[in-house]
């Protein structure tokens, strides 16, 4: 956690304020909103919105649902495909895959609202209770899986939905991965990462234990002789180092961490944030974490990115949600020196950056920006815990289409195999062809 002095300090807002400001982003549709916004779908044979879904969810047929008055079939038909379909309405960069490819989006500028539509139908069927898929017979089969994120658990349960018996283990305390430790608040309001957890584990058959994390407690060999089969979704561990002087001084923080810390607080008023906040990076992260600081109070927050707008990870309408809130991007600029003073960070010294044929040059120009504090969200890296075991590609996991390792009986997706999207959506997506693999490979 961040020290607290002076200028790094909660309890600069209301109740109120706090309630406010991280309540439900996208408040949900209501009965009437979900059925005049269903028939806006064109219901196009070709379905491009279904191309663009990284789980291919057939949108057209649950649209279609909702607008006959079905949301709790239309549910079924996210769930067959994307058992995270809950989450994933909240936290998929719609505008980028599914909406963006909408026909109503290229004919209009103004796409049907999918993601929304596809909460409606999902929490339509989770306020219901119970679960909506029903075991096979028990086929004596015992899979191991390791990690209960989003891959880790798409993969459980489509194993479970086969019949088969399922061990995750968890290295955290909760369970969900990102859903629980690494996204805005305001994405996911009351709990609901736990309470998709609580409704997937519904179905029976799969046991969490909580943690265990390989090389600690956990060991690869040891799961090979006890179980049938084995998967691997455990994401990435390490931050990839700033490689600033000084990036190690009091007030340089991990975004992702702060997150986390944030994602669990019982009092937000108490976590302390800085006046002057700058955040390093320009994906999701960086803009979860610099609207969250400027949420809490943070009066001046810049996110610094070394390219240009076009060229962030975070989407347009990520961006412009940032700047709407107030957060300030300053791009081609490359963070060089943390300022400290006092053993502790009050700025950055940074150097204005070109592209040339596609590499960047730092220009000679240099300027000063203050920080009382400083996130990295330079992104993630795999740490090798299996050392050596598997193969890798690309500083990851290396799998084949069926997400299978190198070694015969391990399979892998997520964060940490190569190639991924690094995004919930395309781990679920992993998970569960993951589990069809294994099913196959169980009953051959």
């Amino acid at each position: 956690m961040a020290e607290k002095r002076p200028d790094i300090s909660g309890k600069r807002l209301s109740v109120q304020d706090y309630a406010a400001n991280f309540g439900d982003i996208h408040p949900p549709l209501d009965a009437h909103e979900a059925l005049v916004e269903s028939d806006r779908c064109y219901f196009c044979h070709d379905a491009p919105c279904m191309t663009a879904c990284p789980t291919s969810i057939d949108i057209p047929m649950f649209i279609r649902q909702i607008q006959a008055g079905h949301p709790k079939s239309a549910a079924k038909t996210i769930f067959d495909q994307n058992i995270f379909g809950g989450m994933c309405a909240r936290v998929c960069p719609t505008e980028t895959l599914c909406e963006e490819a909408c026909v109503r989006e290229e004919a209009e500028g103004k796409p049907v609202k999918i993601g929304l539509l596809q909460r409606y139908a999902t929490d339509a069927l989770m306020a219901e209770g119970g679960h909506p898929y029903v075991r096979a017979k028990p086929s004596g089969k015992k899979v191991a899986v390791v990690g209960a994120g989003p891959a880790g658990l798409a993969c459980a349960h489509r194993l479970a939905m086969h019949g088969h018996e399922v061990t995750v283990f968890e290295a955290r305390e909760k369970s969900g991965g990102l859903n629980e430790y690494g996204i805005a608040s305001y994405k996911a309001t009351h709990d609901f990462a736990q309470k998709e957890v609580d409704y997937i584990l519904g179905i029976g058959g799969i046991t969490v234990v909580n943690g265990k994390a390989l090389g600690k407690g956990l060991d690869l060999a040891a799961l090979q002789n006890d179980y049938d089969a084995v998967f691997l979704g455990i994401g990435l561990q390490g931050v990839n180092a700033l490689g600033a002087a000084n990036d190690e001084a009091s007030g340089v923080e991990d975004a992702i961490d702060y997150i986390a810390e944030l994602r669990q607080a019982k009092d937000l008023s108490g976590l302390p944030v800085g006046r002057r906040v700058v955040v390093i990076g320009g994906g999701m992260t960086a803009v979860d974490a610099a609207v969250q600081s400027k949420l809490l109070g943070a009066e001046d927050v810049t996110i610094l990115y070394r390219r240009g707008p076009d060229q962030m990870k975070a989407s347009t309408y990520e961006q412009h949600l940032a700047q709407t809130k107030g957060v300030k991007i300053k791009h081609w600029a490359m963070p060089k020196q943390v300022i400290v003073e006092n053993d502790k960070a009050v700025g950055l010294t940074c150097e204005y950056i070109r592209e040339t044929d596609g590499k960047l040059s730092g220009t000679g120009e240099h300027f000063d920006i203050a920080a009382d504090m400083i996130f990295k969200a330079i992104g993630q890296s795999y740490v090798d815990v299996l050392g050596g075991k598997l193969e890798l590609e690309g500083g990851r996991i290396k799998v084949d289409s069926l997400k299978r390792t190198s070694v015969a009986g391990i399979w892998a997706g997520g964060d940490c195999v190569a190639g991924g999207l690094d995004l919930t959506v395309a781990s679920v997506d992993d998970g569960r062809r993951a589990a069809e693999s294994i099913h196959q490979f169980l009953t051959a």
